[in-house]
């Protein structure tokens, strides 16, 4: 049985209530439709049998329910996967690690379940003017950064599901001159990333670039990490490709990027989570913090898919939070607001 999206619907049944809800929501921030969640007496005494493409089975004492095998496997030919890890706690590290677990587990039996915004998606995207084009302009106190500048601060823009339309909004909503680069990890169809580059630099002063080997991040850049191969920063700042993939399931891994950017720009680099499904980020962004780097997060409804953001924002991490447009104002302000300590410092000490 598939779901309104074409997935199939997953069964779930535990003797413990706070693991059927945990399941529940991971299986949902991965796309997935939940068409029964209870324990083994709910499903043995309704009249018809549930019909799940997947059985999620998790029991505290199997040896409390032992009619419940028999009878799963006389009612369904779909895959029931048995002796599921207990959840930990929600927002925690080892609970995000745990649900990484259950979405290998997920996809070993229903193939990949990330979704991805379309080619037809990404060209309709480079169809619509930004509603706010011109309505941004540099503050007064600060001077248009030099062309060509090497970037001092940098800020990761990651997204997936929903992301090249937050990002675009967000970069439209920016004035030209900022002091600032930006690295983008977006979850893509690799043959896709030249159509991406160009619909998202149509109308912004931030012009989309893929990553090169041996660049400098120079400010008003937005440079778009391959899908491929992980890249990281040599130990001069420049742009390096590695011969292995991006770490696990998705590419680029946003976890990754956010790691080896903060690597070379430490308390320099900080990171804004747009629209996307899953919690790629959610073991990065707490280590960034610790850092002193700023971490926001795009707010659920303004968000094609918010499970990323929102795990992000469980984590207890994020600083800001805001729409694409609200988030674009809040990085002037902090730009604007850093911009003036310096000034101030600078007299001070002179």
């Amino acid at each position: 049985m598939t779901g309104h999206n074409g997935r199939a619907q997953v069964g779930i049944v535990s003797d413990v209530v706070l693991q059927r809800h945990r399941l529940q929501a991971a299986t949902a921030k991965f796309g997935l439709e939940v068409c029964f969640s209870g324990d083994p007496e709910r499903l043995q005494g309704q009249p018809g049998f549930p019909d799940a493409g997947l059985w999620l089975v998790t029991l505290e004492d199997e040896a409390d329910h032992p009619a419940l095998f028999d009878y799963l496997l006389e009612n369904t030919e779909a895959p029931v996967l048995f002796g599921l890890d207990q959840a930990p706690a929600s927002g925690s590290t080892e609970y995000f690690r745990w649900e990484r677990r259950l979405l290998g587990k997920l996809e070993q039996q229903l193939g990949e379940l990330a979704q991805l915004d379309s080619r037809a998606s990404l060209e309709e995207l480079g169809e619509q003017a930004p509603e706010n084009a011109g309505a941004s302009e540099l503050p007064q106190w600060l001077t248009p950064a030099t062309p060509g500048s090497v970037a001092e601060d940098v800020w990761v823009l990651c997204a997936s599901l929903g992301g090249p339309a937050a990002v675009k909004a967000f970069l439209d909503s920016l004035p030209p001159g900022l002091p600032v680069g930006f690295i983008y990890a977006q979850h893509i169809d690799g043959n896709f990333a030249e159509v991406l580059t160009r619909v998202l630099g149509r109308h912004a002063h931030y012009k989309l670039q893929r990553a090169e080997e041996n660049y400098r991040v120079k400010n008003g850049d937005v440079v778009l990490m391959p899908v491929e191969h992980e890249w990281k920063f040599d130990s001069t700042g420049v742009l390096t490709e590695l011969e292995t993939p991006w770490p696990g399931p998705y590419g680029p891994s946003i976890d990754q990027v956010l790691l080896n950017t903060a690597d070379h720009y430490g308390a320099h680099c900080h990171g804004i989570l747009f629209s996307g499904m899953g919690n790629d980020g959610v073991i990065a962004a707490p280590l960034l913090k610790a850092y002193g780097s700023r971490i926001w997060v795009q707010e659920s409804t303004s968000c094609g898919n918010s499970s990323m953001p929102d795990s992000i924002a469980a984590t207890g991490c994020s600083s800001f939070c805001g729409t694409p447009e609200q988030l674009a104002r809040e990085l002037v302000r902090t730009i604007e607001k850093s911009c003036l300590l310096k000034s101030r410092q600078k007299r001070d000490t002179a």
